[in-house]
């Protein structure tokens, strides 16, 4: 029996309660502009070959082929490649990236465009220990919509330039104030998010064996860990290790998820997430369009709500898992962060 639109709403509002953690993926970037695999793949084919020695050239030659008939991770994780190569992965991933996102951040301090994460956090509940952010996304869209939305963005690291990684004074950097009450001392921080980045920031750089972040660019290698047979080993690495712990324990507490453009497909968050969502843990998913760990989820789990874009009979709409069962609402955008701020929470 299909679910009431009125009651499908009611249900998303009461969703975005106390323990919420949200959880980020590229199709929130991609919705704004930044481009997904498929270009990022197109771009490496196309930029990479020139700078590389002659045994990676070779090594290139067997990758470069499977990008386009198979896609990125798969052709990186068919074919290992050697620290030099992927430096030059990392250095090409970042430049491509980062082109993207300058031309957003622009049109954003222009005032010609307000990212959909800042339209959703007025309507969150702001925790004296601030907004839990995991987000797999290099680009820093995340913190830009937090700091648009008025919040604090605690990354764990300190400092405005070289900034070095140091979670205990980052930390303390957003207290206002202090009382005593009683024998207790009460401590007032800033209201604030904190940001996990797993796979690392396109504003980390490795410098002198520490890593430091800088919001320009440098002629220092960039802290990313980029699809392939690599990613693992990569995310026990400083500061990768921080942010993964950080982002566990933060999944491991959560008493609800808001999940949005993630695919299920990250190891370093899925020995955590899906076994607490399988626990019985509230789930809502967005996204353009449910990959199959994501669908399946939904429907062997009558606790998570999952909703993607569809086209059904020539109408476009949203394909809803509620309950176990998928139901086509036409003409409702809910699955778009935009459509889901405008129709849900501000109707």
């Amino acid at each position: 029996m299909a679910v009431e639109l009125s009651v499908l709403k009611k249900r998303l509002q009461r969703h975005l309660g106390d323990g919420l953690v949200l959880v980020i993926g590229s199709g929130l970037s991609c919705a704004e502009g930044v481009p997904g695999m498929g270009a990022l793949g197109h771009h490496l084919v196309t930029h990479i070959p020139a700078s590389l020695s002659a045994d990676d050239q070779k090594l290139w030659e067997g990758i470069h082929p499977l990008i386009k008939s198979k896609g990125l991770e798969t052709a990186l994780l068919q074919h290992a490649p050697t620290p030099s190569l992927e430096a030059a992965i990392v250095q090409s991933t970042g430049d491509f990236i980062a082109a993207a996102e300058a031309n957003i951040i622009a049109e954003v301090f222009a005032n010609a465009r307000t990212l959909r994460l800042a339209r959703l956090i007025p309507h969150l509940l702001k925790p004296d220990a601030g907004i839990s952010i995991v987000t797999t996304n290099y680009d820093r869209l995340v913190e830009i919509a937090c700091e648009e939305a008025g919040l604090g963005v605690d990354t764990m690291f300190s400092g405005q330039f070289a900034a070095k990684l140091s979670p205990q004074e980052t930390h303390w950097s957003f207290c206002r104030g202090a009382k005593l009450a009683g024998r207790n001392v009460r401590y007032r921080f800033a209201t604030k998010a904190n940001v996990f980045k797993p796979h690392g920031s396109l504003d980390w750089y490795h410098r002198e064996g520490n890593p430091v972040r800088y919001a320009g660019s440098l002629p220092l290698p960039r802290l990313i860990i980029t699809p392939g047979i690599n990613k693992f080993r990569n995310g026990y690495e400083s500061p990768f290790d921080k942010h993964r712990e950080k982002a566990n324990d933060e999944i491991d507490k959560a008493r609800r998820f808001l999940i949005v453009g993630y695919g299920f497909n990250d190891d370093h968050l899925e020995t955590h997430l899906t076994p607490r969502i399988k626990s019985g843990i509230a789930t809502v998913i967005l996204t353009y369009e449910l990959s199959p760990k994501a669908k399946t989820l939904a429907l062997e789990n009558k606790h998570v709500l999952a909703i993607e874009c569809m086209v059904k009979s020539g109408a476009k709409g949203a394909n809803v898992v509620v309950d176990g069962m998928e139901i086509f609402y036409p003409s409702i955008n809910y699955w778009d962060l935009d459509g889901f701020v405008k129709e849900v929470l501000s109707a």
